[in-house]
């Protein structure tokens, strides 16, 4: 009885793991729908391709037969009458060099549309995993899982489906191919058409087993492949090399990055030697049964039961018909490793998407301003709230100023603002409404920030302000406007093209700028946006000298005069002059009030104030 159950639970576990290898092979039919979708016109013409290339070998090899009979025929003719009948051989050579070139011709001509295929579909994939990025919420971009899968898609997304289809056409020609290479060989046995599945068998068993340990290989090392590629960037970027030859940091990070290599290519090395071996020990046998036919073959013309003719076609066709069922075979076995490849891309597409909902444009009490009521936070994965219990208000024409230890949680509030996160409790309120009420696009255009890891994108100067506001990306007169409002144009005037000179040094002719031009491109680049009522100011001046800061704070001041503004910064002569003051610890509201109440409290904000002042007396 135990045997039974044992017998039952192996078929069991059997039928299992043959239900999950076919259930792989669900992703090719979305791969071809993915490559016709890229281009309908060479799909189609891969696929006729596909049909002349399956039929043509069997017709060369009917050909080659005819060749022969008709040189033994002209043999026997020529010593039985002397005469010499050589038409009928060269009509069968000039067919087979048609056939052979009509071959070569299929076999470019699909090459050529796969390479045609392979660019479209490269960019039509990598265009999908940006789109999809741009739909994804901020969390998801700061979890490390997440950014595992996009790992995998990015990494072998771009080939494997058009490297499917390939399979699939190479597959459905090897068919039809098989088909009319059965259409012969029957006629000289049916076991010859067994023998040429029993040869190629073994070794598509091994190559499916050893596909599906390098993918899981693959999966596994997505998080050491990561690493690497942050070792490289770090190491070849101009924003890192500087301290990575500073302190002399090379030939640690590149023995770190070695040592990562060498544990991925023992695992390779094991599967490689691995895969190689039983590849060919299981091919021997598909080598034997092949010469076991050809014994039998060459017996059947000896014993005069076919012609020499139908020897060299049988001997050709069970060659090329054994090469068939392989690559048959071999088809199936990749497509199942690139379904489980694609599988990486179609989870990473069908990652859910946090759906921003919302229509208001126009809030229900206009000119209320901003509020925060009794708003919390936590971030995913985190222990303890990064905001707890806030609640402010802050009007049209006001300034609100946060302060606080780096890692008390005045840059979460303001991705709270920006909707890049939504509160866990409470809410906040813009013009009396519900900020998850509100239309994004509609929020965005109100809102103007600058934060403190702002973006230094490698293009022109004019680019990298027209950012702030795409409608208006391109507009040279709006770039200039809005530098002047950052005080970055008097710098850009004296830039060798003006505003159309490179930043950057990723680009020929790039130029590069120091920390404090860079800030006011950033803060030019929030002016940008003439709608934005609210402007958000992360650390504006940290590069900037005393004297810049003070002029840009005026500067500030008098062009919000009718907006909300909000500043986030640790020097105190700054934040004296805004209008609410907001000191945060640890998440909560410590203290609150303008600057002149705050140091009549002679709380924190006094203290360190009065410590910050100290340093200048």
């Amino acid at each position: 009885m135990s045997a039974f159950f044992g017998h039952t639970e192996t078929s069991s576990r059997s039928t299992s793991e043959l239900q999950r290898f076919l259930g792989v092979f669900r992703y090719t039919r979305r791969a071809i729908q993915l490559v016709w979708q890229t281009s309908r016109r060479l799909t189609l013409g891969l696929m006729l391709l596909t049909l002349i290339a399956g039929v043509l070998p069997a017709v060369a090899a009917w050909i080659g037969k005819l060749i022969v009979d008709a040189v033994v025929l002209a043999m026997q003719v020529h010593q039985t009458t002397g005469l010499v009948e050589y038409q009928p051989v060269l009509n069968y050579l000039l067919l087979e060099a048609l056939v052979l070139i009509g071959i070569s011709a299929t076999q470019r001509a699909t090459a050529a549309h796969q390479a045609l295929l392979r660019a479209l579909l490269g960019q039509k994939v990598n265009v999908m995993i940006l789109e999809k990025a741009q739909t994804l919420s901020l969390a998801q971009f700061e979890d490390s899982e997440f950014y595992d899968k996009l790992t995998r898609a990015r990494r072998e997304a771009s080939v494997r489906p058009l490297a499917l289809v390939n399979k699939t056409f190479t597959l459905l020609q090897n068919a039809i191919a098989l088909a009319s290479f059965a259409f012969l060989l029957i006629q000289f046995s049916p076991w010859a058409l067994l023998l040429l599945f029993v040869g190629a068998l073994p070794v598509f068993i091994a190559e499916a087993k050893f596909s599906g340990d390098a993918f899981q290989i693959f999966r596994r090392r997505s998080p050491e492949t990561r690493t690497q590629m942050y070792l490289e960037t770090v190491m070849a970027r101009e924003d890192s090399i500087k301290e990575v030859k500073l302190f002399q940091l090379g030939p640690l990070l590149l023995n770190r990055y070695r040592g990562i290599f060498d544990t991925l290519f023992s695992e390779d090395r094991k599967l490689i030697l691995k895969r190689e071996t039983w590849g060919f020990i299981l091919g021997l046998l598909g080598t034997l049964t092949f010469y076991a036919a050809y014994a039998w073959v060459v017996l059947e013309t000896v014993l005069g039961k076919i012609t020499l003719g139908d020897m060299t076609m049988y001997l050709l066709v069970f060659r090329q018909g054994q090469t068939s069922v392989s690559a048959s075979l071999t088809s199936i076995s990749g497509m199942y490793e690139d379904n489980l490849y694609l599988s990486n891309l179609y989870e990473y597409l069908e990652q859910p998407v946090p759906i921003e909902a919302g229509q208001l444009t126009q809030g229900t009490q206009p000119g209320d301003g901003l509020r925060f009521e009794n708003v919390s936070f936590t971030y995913p994965g985190a222990r303890h709230p990064a905001l707890q219990h806030i609640n402010l208000h802050l009007k049209p024409g006001e300034s609100l100023a946060l302060v606080g230890e780096n890692g008390s949680g005045k840059t979460t509030l303001i991705k709270l603002l920006t909707r890049l996160y939504e509160p866990d409790e409470g809410r906040i309120l813009l013009d009396g409404s519900d900020l998850k009420d509100w239309h994004p696009q509609t929020l965005r255009e109100r809102i103007g920030v600058i934060f403190q890891d702002f973006v230094r994108y490698q293009f022109l100067v004019g680019e990298n302000i027209g950012m702030g506001d795409v409608a208006a990306f391109s507009e040279e007169p709006r770039w200039k406007k809005a530098a002047e409002a950052g005080m970055a144009d008097d710098f850009i005037q004296r830039m060798s093209q003006g505003y159309h000179t490179q930043l950057g040094r990723w680009f020929k002719g790039g130029q590069e700028l120091s920390g404090g031009q860079w800030q006011k491109i950033a803060l030019s680049r929030a002016f940008m946006r003439e709608k934005a009522d609210i402007l958000v100011l992360d650390e504006p001046t940290a590069a900037m000298d005393a004297e810049a800061e003070a002029q840009m704070f005026e500067y500030f001041r008098q062009h919000t005069l009718n907006k909300m503004a909000i500043l986030i910064s640790h020097r105190f002569s700054t934040v004296r002059m805004a209008d609410q003051i907001i000191f945060i610890e640890q998440g909560q509201i410590l203290e609150q009030g303008s600057h002149e109440q705050l140091m009549v409290l002679d709380g924190r904000y006094a203290h360190l104030f009065n410590l910050q002042a100290s340093g200048y007396r």
